[in-house]
C-alpha cells in the first residue's frame, strides 16, 4: 500500500530519561496517513517507551510529538483519534467479550449512545469474533484475547492505531495468522498504524517502513521502506536479505 502524503504522526528531536537513566536520543519520524510503520529494536531500547509517548500515556520528555498537526502537550484533543493495543489484552473478567469491547464507548462517551450497539457488532464481526460474544475472557484462546483487545481498540474508530508488540505471547500459527488479520484490517480501514516489534521478520512482512533502533540510549539506526509487493513471501532471498541487514545493524549492542 502506498501511504498518502500527509502526515498524521511528527515525532522530532524525542529524548527521554528515567531518573539518571538515558532511554531515548534525538528519535525523528513521521507518520504517513494511512501507512504502517514499525518501531524495531533490540529488547529495553525504549520501543514501547516512544509509542507510550506518542499516545500521550507518558507526559514528560523533551521534544514534540504531532498528531494531525497539533502538539498533544498543548492539545490533548488530538489523542481522540487514538487507539492503543498492548502486549496483553487486558481484558476484564467479570465482563463478556461484547461488554469489553463496549468498554471503549463507555469511557469515551460516559453514556450508551444509539449506534453504539452497531458499533461494538461491528467490530466483533471485523476481528471474526461475532459468535464469541456472550464469552468470558476465561473461556477464549490467547489469540482470541488478542482479537477482543483489538476490537477494542477499532470500536471507537480511530484515524491512528497503536499497537505494542501485541503478538507476543503467541504461537507462530497464531502469530502469522493474527499477522494476516491485522493487515487485513489496517487495509480495509485506512488507519495509520505504528507498531512496535523486536522481530525483524514481522517488520518486514507488514510494514510499509522500517524504523530500526540502536540499543540504550535509543537512536535510530535507519529507516528503510520495504517495496516488496504484498501479500509477501515470508522466506524468499529479498526478504531472507533485508532481514540479514536488520540484524546486522544490532551487531554492535
Amino acid at each position: 500500500m502506498e501511504a498518502a502524503g500527509i502526515k498524521t504522526i511528527v515525532v522530532s528531536d524525542l529524548c527521554k530519561r528515567f531518573g539518571w537513566l538515558e532511554v531515548l536520543s534525538d528519535i525523528n519520524f513521521d507518520v504517513k496517513q494511512g501507512e504502517l510503520v514499525c518501531i524495531l529494536g533490540p529488547s529495553g531500547c525504549g520501543k514501547t517507551t516512544i509509542l507510550r509517548i506518542i499516545a500521550g500515556l507518558v507526559p514528560h520528555y523533551y521534544g514534540s510529538v504531532l498528531l494531525e498537526g497539533e502538539d498533544i502537550r498543548i492539545n490533548r484533543d488530538s489523542l481522540h483519534n487514538t487507539a492503543i493495543v498492548f502486549q496483553e489484552p487486558r481484558l476484564l473478567p467479570w465482563r463478556t467479550v461484547w461488554q469489553n469491547i463496549r468498554l471503549s464507548l463507555e469511557l469515551r462517551n460516559k453514556k450508551m449512545e444509539a449506534d453504539d450497539e452497531q458499533l461494538v457488532e461491528h467490530a466483533l464481526a471485523l476481528v471474526g469474533l461475532s459468535e464469541f460474544a456472550k464469552s468470558f475472557p476465561h473461556q477464549l484462546s490467547g489469540g482470541m484475547k488478542q482479537r477482543v483487545a483489538l476490537a477494542r481498540a477499532l470500536v471507537t474508530q480511530p484515524q491512528m492505531l497503536f499497537m505494542d508488540e501485541p503478538l507476543t505471547g503467541l504461537d507462530l500459527r497464531n502469530r502469522e495468522e493474527l499477522q494476516d488479520e491485522i493487515l487485513r484490517i489496517w487495509n480495509e480501514k485506512k488507519v495509520s498504524l505504528l507498531l512496535v516489534t523486536h522481530d525483524p521478520a514481522e517488520a518486514i512482512y507488514m510494514a510499509d517502513r522500517i524504523i530500526v533502533l540502536s540499543g540504550r540510549p535509543s537512536s535510530i539506526r535507519d529507516i528503510i521502506s520495504v517495496s516488496i509487493p504484498r501479500p509477501r513471501p515470508r522466506d524468499a532471498a529479498e526478504t531472507l536479505a533485508l532481514e540479514q541487514y536488520i540484524r546486522s545493524l544490532f551487531g554492535d549492542d
